[in-house]
């Protein structure tokens, strides 16, 4: 064990294998993990939790910041572990179980949960289990590649375990920004007025007396697997590097543009590599996670600073950044992700959101988290944080999906998210809608002309056209609002019949 990493020498008696760690942890209690998309997540005591619960069954309430990686919420739902689930996942295994109603689901505004603890609605925490990168002199956690809710949880439950993971540079020490903020009602404003402000610590200051076990690994983060950009997505963001040169052009925008944040996927990720050439400079970022693109915009200068909550890269682009962090450690902060998704500060900087929607309909409401409005796919994230809060909400999505069987632009959501009131761009790689100050029926015009796919265009068009001798302000044909989800669970594609004829 190198001695810069556990700097508080007592502490040092207190290693213990994953397996003695995890025995700590008692049927019905409440764990938080640190994690967020796959970064700086506890990797061993997790699965040890698993290995024991095969002999010595018990559940947990698991709490994260976002989702994890190492196949833990996998391993934890076959060994049975999970009662209850929040406030986001993304692990195909552990989604089977939510919709089956094995396992509940409570899928949460990622600003809010460490709100909910700190008040007592959530809790309380009984153990958090936390990776770090160190622990100094004065008993200061230093995290790895995500901060996500770890500093709260740390902070508020009543035991930590600590997993020091030498596999994570050393040198992440002093990236992060560690600022709780003051209990309500008389919470003081949270003093981030730029990208760059730094209003906090660079560690979790915590008792040391509250540490029960320190494990050591060794173990790198689970990639994120991106698919390269293809003709849809390139399309989506050629549209938006447009609608920003027009913006640019009205004087609403300057070539710095504003505050850029990107939900975490393919899609968004494409969008920002294609900011790499366009016209912009000077670029800033004020996100959850900084992808493979945030370094691409580095690399290229023309994004000047990136602030998020996590760094969530491919395998190949984490062993060249991680391999140089140095390199970009004066223009990288990584914050609480109450800090990173607070609509305070979102709203003071004028963010520029951009996020990915499973299907949007033809008055703008978004739907990001049920298919068929039933079945949970990953969680509501950080999007409705940065939406409702952002100078412009942009939801991405392509406009075809399942080979064309479905369209993501529909007469009615089957799931409503994000409501028509926080929605002002809406793009797909058909086109681009503008939503800003337009009326129910205007704005299902611009939709239909703009982000529909050719196939469905004629379709979308006619039930929008008998909705409107119907009448009302937002016009709908009620029993046929949900008929194209009904549609495709019967016959397996939304197109009607005389629309599958002509196509």
């Amino acid at each position: 064990m190198p001695a810069s990493r556990i700097r508080l020498f007592p502490l040092l008696d207190r290693i213990v294998s994953a397996d003695q760690a995890a025995s700590l942890v008692e049927d019905g209690m409440v764990v938080g993990m640190s994690g967020f998309t796959r970064a700086g997540d506890a990797k061993a005591v997790p699965l040890a939790m698993a290995r024991r619960a095969q002999l010595d069954p018990f559940k947990i309430t698991l709490v994260t910041g976002a989702s994890l990686g190492k196949d833990v919420d996998r391993v934890l739902t076959e060994a049975h572990v999970l009662a209850r689930r929040m406030p986001f996942q993304s692990d195909p295994t552990l989604r089977a179980a939510i919709n089956r109603g094995e396992v509940m689901f409570i899928d949460q505004h990622l600003s809010e949960t460490v709100e909910h603890l700190r008040s007592g609605q959530l809790g309380p925490m009984d153990y958090a289990i936390i990776e770090a990168a160190a622990i100094t002199e004065d008993c200061g956690i230093v995290p790895t590649t995500s901060v996500g809710n770890s500093a709260s949880f740390a902070i508020l439950a009543k035991k930590l375990i600590i997993e020091i993971n030498l596999g994570q540079p050393a040198e992440l020490e002093g990236l992060h920004d560690i600022y709780i903020p003051t209990k309500r009602p008389t919470r003081e404003p949270i003093p981030v007025v730029s990208c760059d402000s730094r209003i906090g610590l660079s560690s979790v200051q915590v008792d040391p007396a509250k540490i029960a076990a320190i494990v050591v690994t060794r173990q790198s983060d689970s990639p994120a697997v991106l698919d390269a950009p293809d003709a849809e997505t390139n399309a989506i963001a050629s549209h938006l590097i447009r609608f920003f040169g027009r913006e640019v052009a009205e004087g609403r925008l300057d070539l710095s543009l504003n505050p850029l944040q990107a939900g975490i996927g393919n899609i968004a990720n494409a969008v920002l590599a294609g900011l790499a050439d366009g016209p912009f400079h000077s670029l800033r970022m004020y996100s959850e996670v900084l992808q493979d693109s945030t370094f691409d915009l580095l690399d290229t200068g023309k994004l000047l600073f990136a602030s998020g909550s996590s760094i969530t890269l491919s395998a190949a682009y984490a062993e060249r950044i991680f391999g140089d962090i140095n390199r970009y450690k004066d223009r990288l902060v990584l914050r609480p992700q109450e800090i990173s998704n607070h609509p305070e500060v979102i709203r003071r900087l004028g963010i520029i959101a951009i996020n990915t929607a499973l299907e949007f309909d033809i008055y703008g409401n978004v739907n990001s988290t049920h298919v068929n409005g039933t079945q949970m796919v990953n969680g509501i994230g950080g999007s409705g944080d940065f939406a409702r809060n952002a100078y412009l909400s942009i939801f991405v999505t392509k406009s075809l999906a399942k080979g064309g069987a479905i369209s993501s632009v529909v007469p009615m959501v089957s799931h409503v998210d994000h409501t028509e009131h926080d929605v002002d761009i809406l793009v797909t790689d058909v086109g681009l809608a503008d939503l800003r100050e337009l009326a129910p029926r205007e704005r299902a015009r611009a939709i239909i002309a703009n982000c529909v796919h050719r196939s469905y265009r004629a379709q979308l068009n006619n039930y929008f056209e008998r909705a409107l001798v119907l009448g009302g302000h937002t016009p709908h044909v009620l029993g046929e609002a949900l008929s194209w989800h009904l549609r495709r669970q019967t016959t397996g594609t939304m197109m009607d019949s005389a629309n599958l004829e002509e196509n």
